[in-house]
């Protein structure tokens, strides 16, 4: 009988951890952008940021994939390309930001026309082959008020 007990306290204690872990909220996307394409802010401090980290990316439902390219750190430029995709239609809104390697933080919309491109400012280095990195991430909201994050990418400066 005390077995019985046991086990059912085991099984709800087991539920309850297992549903606490799954039914986190993820942080809402806080953004601050302009009207129009490529309209951008940049705020921070030139504070120190530890290593930089990505964290992985939402999965998109295939009905509504859509891509967007973030290009390499060429002489601290970053561009960003919407390449449209199956769901374009349902895009409302693309956010990017960028945090630099000192911390700064440059944020921009980016338009839901195939080709339609943003370019950031990213982190110059000091003459070297390669440099510091920055952090890249993108957020692309459909009509329905759902928020996927398609891309979460670091960038090295490289001068060639």
């Amino acid at each position: 009988m005390h077995y019985r007990i046991s086990i059912i306290f085991l099984v709800l204690l087991c539920g309850a951890i297992a549903f606490t872990g799954c039914t986190s909220n993820p942080s809402p996307v806080s953004l601050t952008t302009g009207p129009g394409t490529g309209s951008g802010t940049t705020t921070g401090s030139a504070s120190t940021v530890g290593v930089l980290t990505t964290v992985t990316t939402s999965p998109i439902p295939s009905y509504n994939m859509v891509k967007v390219d973030v290009g390499e750190n060429q002489f601290g430029k970053i561009s960003v390309i919407f390449q449209g995709g199956l769901g374009q239609i349902h895009v409302k809104r693309i956010d990017v930001k960028l945090t630099r390697a000192d911390g700064t933080v440059q944020t921009a919309t980016l338009e839901s026309n195939k080709g339609d491109e943003v370019v950031l400012d990213g982190t110059r280095g000091e003459g070297a082959l390669r440099g510091p990195t920055d952090r890249v991430e993108v957020w692309v909201t459909m009509d329905n008020g759902v928020t996927y994050k398609t891309n979460d990418d670091l960038r090295e400066y490289r001068s060639r």
